[in-house]
């Protein structure tokens, strides 16, 4: 099910929000036959192992704005986590989420941009811009942009101060007086949604990708747009930067993911690469880098979390295999260091673990606690000494938002024998692929 067509779940998520109940995983038949089986092909990767069965959720009172839940642990693997705090939106869903070192930013479908003290939540003001539906956000240092339903983007300057005195930086493109000729950049402009936003630091490049299948890219100190390319076929869900080399990472409804490379010297971009692995929608992309190792992740409509691993030589990136676990589609995903969040329509939050030295993928644990669609997802690394401690933000399209915080204990290292044994088992298992349903409350709406 495509997530970024039009008529959305935004339409009705709010009025019915309230009688949302969190769906049961169905048990999904396949009905294919031997013969069509044989003639369906496989990569030689890894599944991920299955989490234990999570713990229900204490339900939530509409009038208690927060609450905290009890710690909880995974029997069979070294996590622990428990939510700092749950904050209910009683106006609307939250569309965006970004963190900075000392904020946590929710854009909504009003003109507001919040802003929480981390990590306790507590509000320390918002920005209220002229045009409302705030789809994305990013957050870099002091700096705040924000992407809003009129498919312009805004830039803010916020700093730490006790009083919180947001000042607006920059319109982009930006708008023609009334009084004056129309510029040129007005041509620069989206012709519809902005869904995603991403930054290059070191080339100071701000790129935003839309639902008109555009990539544009942005010199934000001269206030204009230094190229613009169509990208995909569909909707640009998701955009990427590796920090190291430039690389720009997009994908789309199409259900590719695409490499960009700037051209050197110049603003232009060219297309190095195109990754079409799956046939659902692509909702999500991560990277994440190391001085050893670059993994691109990305999250589709089937379920599926594909991950890809670049070559130290030539720098293509091949297919590693895939993460499954999640029951619906895949809309949200976050890296830090070797550990991925993922975000689902099945309202959980799965965390998984890459091996050091492989692509073997863990699932530690099923984050259990929203009611709807985990929307959107932001983590940051807290400390990092014998035990790995990390905050996680996530936004639900059941008007929630919450705070984890997350500790992940080493693990022993397993032999080469026992690991090679592994890897015999996992390559003799028959993958199947097996439809992904959506919610009840989804289908219900569909058929009306």
């Amino acid at each position: 099910m495509d997530f970024h067509e039009k008529m959305t779940l935004w339409s009705y998520i709010d009025e019915e929000a309230k009688k949302v109940e969190k769906p049961t995983r169905p048990c999904v038949l396949n009905l294919r036959s031997s013969s069509e089986r044989d003639d369906m092909q496989f990569p030689a990767a890894r599944i991920s192992a299955a989490s234990t069965t999570s713990i229900p959720a204490r339900p939530m009172s509409p009038e208690t704005p927060w609450t905290l839940s009890p710690i909880r642990t995974s029997p069979s693997q070294p996590l622990l986590y428990h939510c700092l705090a749950s904050l209910h939106r009683h106006e609307g869903s939250i569309l965006s989420l970004a963190v900075s070192k000392d904020f946590i930013f929710t854009g909504t479908k009003s003109c507001r941009i919040h802003a929480w003290r981390q990590p306790d939540c507590g509000e320390v003001g918002y920005i209220k811009a002229s045009s409302g539906e705030v789809w994305a956000i990013l957050a870099y240092g002091r700096i705040l942009i924000t992407a809003h339903g009129d498919h312009r983007v805004r830039v803010w300057g916020v700093s730490a101060a006790d009083n919180f005195r947001p000042k607006k930086i920059a319109t982009l493109p930006p708008k023609n007086s009334f009084f004056v000729f129309p510029r040129k950049s007005s041509n620069q402009k989206h012709k519809d949604y902005i869904s995603c936003l991403a930054y290059n630091h070191e080339e100071k490049l701000l790129y935003t990708g839309s639902w008109d299948k555009t990539v544009k890219a942005w010199k934000i100190l001269e206030n204009r747009c230094v190229d613009s390319f169509v990208a995909h076929e569909s909707h640009v869900n998701a955009i990427a930067i590796n920090q190291d080399d430039g690389c720009v990472f997009t994908c789309s409804s199409d259900g590719s993911v695409k490499i960009w490379r700037r051209v050197f010297g110049e603003s232009s971009h060219i297309l190095t690469m195109t990754l079409k692995f799956q046939l659902s929608p692509v909702n999500a992309l991560a990277l994440s880098s190391s001085p050893s190792t670059c993994i691109l992740y990305s999250g589709s409509s089937d379920g599926i979390i594909n991950f890809w691993e670049k070559e130290k030589t030539s720098g293509r990136f091949n297919h590693g295999g895939f993460l499954q676990g999640h029951h619906f589609a895949v809309l949200c995903l976050a890296a830090v260091a070797d550990l991925i969040f993922s975000g689902s329509e099945d309202a959980t939050i799965r965390v998984w673990r890459r091996e050091e030295g492989n692509c073997f993928h863990t699932c530690l644990a099923v984050m259990d606690g929203h009611h709807g669609p985990v929307k959107c997802l932001a983590a940051t690394l807290e400390r990092e000494a014998t035990v790995k401690g990390l905050l996680v933000y996530s936004a639900s399209l059941d008007q929630t938002f919450k705070v984890w915080r997350v500790k992940v204990y080493p693990t022993e290292k397993v032999s080469p024998q026992h690991s090679a044994m592994e890897d015999q088992q996992i390559d003799g298992v028959d993958f199947e692929a097996s439809p992904v349903l959506s919610p009840s409350w989804v289908v219900k709406k569909l058929q009306v």
